[in-house]
């Protein structure tokens, strides 16, 4: 505003003195600075102790005129506000904004160093679940969360790691798992498919594109909606609570793997072979070799006898 603002409001009293002054008398010691910074009394040049009062109609005109003036200015630089906000596409083209909850993470180089941003200043928890197959997670990449996993831990973070069940046949897995394992970290193993997140100390949930059309793969979203973050912290324990705990893995009795018993445990829910191979991650012909190699071990000649057989094995 201009500066004939600095004295407004008026207070009684500074109505009381304009209405002294206006009528001749002497307002003495009354304070007048707020009747001088709008205009309302003047100083007499020919008598400096006497104030001369002016038109508070005036005054208020000319008020009224700064006030109008203010107000179209603020208007105008309201009206470019969205033309401001736009600019974002040209700061950082390839960042969308889902939103004042979620930011779109374009890339994986996005996706790893914010989530070692955020894993780097942990305190409390972090609740990861890594669904895909072994085999095609970068060694590089897994080294990385390995160092940071560890890391948290000795700063006394809680670590939970699920994993899918072929990650118990995975060489690589199992000396990231042994490393953590060593450090204080709880891992599981689950063979029913589940999502891929990284929750830290339920504020930060880092989850897999599912809304940019056509984006660049393993790209994601960094979320820190509270409901969000708690409703998939939810969701993780549910899963965490059904899942068999690393240390009590082991090799049936028949000598199945890992991975042969992960197929079999997705082929008692209905699914087809092609569908068990997009479930566990698995090209169609391996899903196929496997169920050939399970034939030699036990010793059968068709699926069929596989999966009356491993019924049995799931009711002793």
């Amino acid at each position: 505003m201009g500066e004939l603002d600095t004295g407004l409001p008026l207070s009684e009293d500074d109505l009381d003195t304009y209405r002294l002054i206006a009528s001749g008398g002497d307002p003495g010691d009354r304070p007048v600075d707020r009747l001088l910074s709008i205009g309302l009394i003047s100083r007499d040049p020919y008598q400096p102790h006497e104030w001369i009062p002016h038109d508070p109609r005036g005054v208020a005109e000319r008020l009224l005129a700064d006030r109008q003036r203010d107000l179209t200015q603020a208007v105008e630089q309201m009206a470019f506000i969205p033309d401001l906000a736009g600019l974002h596409v040209h700061f950082d083209p390839h960042r969308w904004y889902g939103g004042p909850g979620s930011e779109f993470l374009g890339s994986p180089a996005e996706m790893n160093a914010r989530i070692g941003e955020v894993m780097g200043s942990a305190s409390q928890e972090v609740c990861a679940a890594q669904p895909g197959a072994p085999g095609e997670r970068d060694p590089a990449i897994v080294r990385l969360g390995v160092d940071r996993t560890v890391a948290a831990l000795r700063r006394g973070v809680e670590i939970m790691t699920l994993y899918a069940a072929l990650a118990a046949s995975d060489e690589q897995t199992r000396t990231s798992v042994a490393e953590i394992s060593a450090a204080g970290g709880q891992t599981r193993v689950n063979a029913l498919p589940f999502q891929r997140m990284v929750i830290v100390d339920r504020t930060h949930l880092f989850v897999d594109n599912f809304v940019v059309a056509d984006a660049e793969s393993n790209s994601g979203w960094h979320v820190f909606d509270r409901a969000s973050v708690a409703s998939a912290r939810e969701t993780y324990r549910l899963v965490w609570e059904r899942s068999t705990r690393w240390e009590d893995l082991r090799r049936t009795t028949s000598g199945l793997t890992a991975r042969q018993e992960a197929i079999l445990r997705e082929l008692e829910t209905g699914q087809s072979q092609p569908q068990v191979g997009v479930s566990l991650g698995l090209a169609e012909r391996t899903v196929a070799k496997e169920l050939a190699a399970m034939k030699t071990t036990l010793g059968m000649k068709s699926v069929a006898q596989i999966m009356a057989w491993w019924g049995r094995q799931q009711r002793d």
